[in-house]
C-alpha cells in the first residue's frame, strides 16, 4: 500500500493502487443538490480528478481555485472535478464563498467508494488523499500525480501538460 505523510507524520492509503493505462473506476457521488454523478459521465471528455482531504483547509482551497482558475482556459473538451468526503452542502456553501464556478465538486461522503476504488483513501482519518488523476476521453487513465505530503499543493503545470496532451 502507498505511504503518505501529513506534517511528516506517515499515514496509510486503504483501496487499490491505480496505474496509468488501466480504466477509471466508475463509482457514483453526490453532486452539491444531492443529485448522484457517476465518473463515467464525462467520457468524451478530457477529466482532470482532484481528491482532496476537505475543502475546507487551506492547501485544498488553493488547490481548488488554482483548477478553477484553469478550468476555464482549457476549454469545453475538458472537465476538471474535485472529490472530497465534505458534505454536499458545505462543498456549496465553500463553493459559492470562494466564487469557484468552473470546477464540478462531488462528495465521497456516503461510502467512501472512490476512495477506496482510487486507492486514496486514508485509512487513519477517512479522508482523501491529495492526489490528481487525469483521465482521457475513454475513460482511461492517462497520467497520476500522489502528493506524497498530504499538506502540499500539486505540481499543477505537470497535470495540465497531461490534459493538455489528450486534446
Amino acid at each position: 500500500m502507498n505511504k503518505i505523510t501529513m506534517k511528516g507524520n506517515p499515514l496509510t492509503l486503504e483501496g487499490k493502487e491505480l496505474g496509468t493505462g488501466e480504466a477509471a473506476p466508475d463509482v457514483e457521488l453526490m453532486d452539491n443538490d444531492l443529485t448522484p454523478v457517476r465518473i463515467s459521465s464525462y467520457r468524451g471528455k478530457v477529466c482532470i480528478i482532484s481528491s482532496v482531504p476537505s475543502l475546507d483547509t487551506p492547501v485544498c482551497d488553493m488547490e481548488t481555485r488554482r483548477f478553477n482558475e484553469e478550468a476555464g482556459k482549457l476549454g469545453e473538451d475538458v472537465v476538471i472535478v474535485t472529490v472530497s468526503v465534505d458534505l454536499p452542502f458545505a462543498q456549496k456553501r465553500w463553493c459559492g464563498s470562494a466564487g469557484v464556478d468552473k470546477v464540478v465538486t462531488l462528495s465521497d461522503y456516503k461510502e467512501r467508494s472512490f476512495g477506496e476504488k482510487y486507492g486514496v483513501l486514508i485509512k487513519e482519518l477517512k479522508l482523501l488523499a491529495r492526489c490528481v488523476f487525469v483521465v482521457d476521453r475513454e475513460g482511461t487513465i492517462q497520467y497520476i500525480q500522489l502528493v506524497s505530503e498530504v499538506s502540499q499543493e500539486p505540481d499543477y503545470e505537470a497535470v495540465l501538460d497531461a490534459a493538455r496532451k489528450l486534446l
